[in-house]
């Protein structure tokens, strides 16, 4: 029996350092492993795409989460996701509609051309049926299940109904018919237990669930690339650096985690002078400058030593046109002391595997799948309770800072404690976990894929008339 298949990843971006990007790459890594050919098609890519023949790696700039219709499309259908809420008769909100159909199923037919050509038997489609946006490539890819019955498997990361600029929208009768739909035939998969729990129960379908996952099998050590790390940005081997692993996103709460560094400095003032937060990332599509300066002037409120590095973090190592080094987000955190990640709401914790899997110590938020998914594993980590006072501030033990500095000048206590948590994270969230789990979705719906495969040769012949 074939176990081999010809797999495609449609994503509105790849070969980035956000969440979505990071888990197509370990997806990717692991079928090609198993055998399997896989192919790309994405609205950007920030960089090629790893393992991936690049003459396998297809654009079509219309599924892009800022192409010029996506952006149109946005402001005319969510009213509220701009700070001047556009006004639409009903009669215009249906001929934008219609237009907006209209592009995403000629959109579908670009994708099912390359389909074609390709003989692939499978979508993964990473995020476009749960998240509005690539609204366009939503419905390409449902049109690709429903109208030529393309084997698809939607690998969900976040829902639009757990984003309030989503919250309030003129089409959400397509956004419950599309993202995610419910159709027969399709296979979905989330990354928590709490996003299977409120799937099932809202769209009555049973996805399976993988979560996130991380390479421990080829860690990211100090090597001579990320060893000129501190030397390239300016940091001495003295500095403590505190790093903060994410995007700089609200739902992050990384001003949590700038009054956490703050006021660990005023509780330890002999170190405090040593003292840089490092935020690695960008950022990313949730453009948000106001929330940017908020972070710049309590960072400066606390005393707060704040260098944002984005320019200089890639999701390879390469060099910019500078001639300067660029770093992975793993190469920033091996020369971590300490990582930061207190996020109120999480769809699972990327950048919390990626800091156990460069052994370095975490003080974390006790957030909601924390709690379900990733606390009875059983990681050692400085754990903050998720409340929080009348100003909506994390409440911060005193005990915490103790632990802190317990943890940085301690190596015996630091060796153990990342140690542990490196061994936890390989069994439960490594990329054998992973090939079991992908094994297993590929072999519950290999029969609709097989279907799949037959209707698309079908689809490819011509017959004199």
């Amino acid at each position: 029996m074939e176990t081999t298949f010809r797999i495609v990843f449609i994503s509105g971006k790849l070969g980035d350092v956000d969440g979505v990007s990071l888990e197509a790459d370990k997806w990717i890594e692991v079928l090609r492993k198993e055998g399997h050919d896989v192919y790309t098609i994405a609205g950007k890519y920030t960089n090629p795409v790893q393992g991936v023949d690049i003459d396998n790696q297809f654009l079509l700039e219309h599924l892009r989460f800022d192409s010029t219709l996506q952006k149109h499309y946005e402001k005319m259908m969510f009213p509220y996701i701009t700070r001047q809420p556009t006004h639409l008769t009903s009669s215009t909100r249906d001929i934008i509609l219609e237009e907006m159909m209209v592009h995403g199923k000629e959109l579908g037919e670009d994708i099912f051309q390359i389909i074609q050509d390709n003989d692939i038997d499978v979508i993964i489609a990473q995020n476009t049926n749960a998240m509005p946006m690539t609204l366009l490539g939503g419905i390409a890819v449902y049109n690709l299940l429903t109208e030529y019955k393309v084997a698809t498997i939607f690998h969900h990361h976040d829902f639009w109904w757990e984003r309030s600029r989503f919250s309030q929208s003129r089409i959400e009768g397509l956004l419950n018919s599309i993202m995610p739909p419910s159709d027969i035939g399709s296979e979905h998969v989330v990354i928590s237990s709490y996003s299977a729990h409120i799937l099932s129960s809202i769209k009555r379908v049973m996805p399976t669930v993988i979560p996130n996952c991380e390479n421990f099998e080829d860690a990211a050590v100090l090597d001579t690339y990320s060893s000129h790390f501190r030397e390239d940005l300016g940091f001495s081997e003295d500095d403590i650096l505190f790093v903060q692993p994410t995007r700089i996103v609200p739902r992050k709460r990384i001003e949590d985690s700038v009054r956490l560094v703050g006021m660990y400095g005023r509780r330890y003032p002999e170190v405090k002078e040593r003292i840089r937060f490092i935020i690695s990332l960008y950022q990313g599509d949730e453009l948000d400058d106001s929330y940017v300066e908020k972070i710049r002037e309590l960072a400066s409120a606390q005393d707060v030593d704040l260098h944002l590095i984005s320019e200089r973090v890639s999701s390879a190592r390469m060099m910019n046109d500078d001639g300067e080094r660029l770093y992975t987000s793993r190469d920033v955190l091996v020369n971590a002391n300490i990582a930061t990640y207190l996020p109120k709401w999480e769809g699972f914790g990327n950048a919390f595997l990626e800091a156990v899997s460069c052994r370095v110590p975490v003080v974390v938020s006790t957030y909601l799948v924390y709690k379900t998914d990733i606390k009875g594993s059983g990681f050692d980590n400085i754990e903050i309770r998720d409340d929080y006072d009348d100003s909506d501030l994390l409440e911060i033990p005193e005990s915490v800072f103790d632990d802190i500095h317990m943890i940085l000048n301690d190596s015996e206590k630091r060796r153990q404690m990342v140690s542990d948590n490196f061994k936890i994270g390989k069994r439960e969230f490594g990329f054998d976990m992973l090939s079991v789990k992908l094994n297993g979705v590929l072999e519950s719906y290999s029969d609709e894929i097989r279907a799949s495969r037959r209707r698309l040769q079908k689809s490819k012949k011509s017959y004199a008339v």
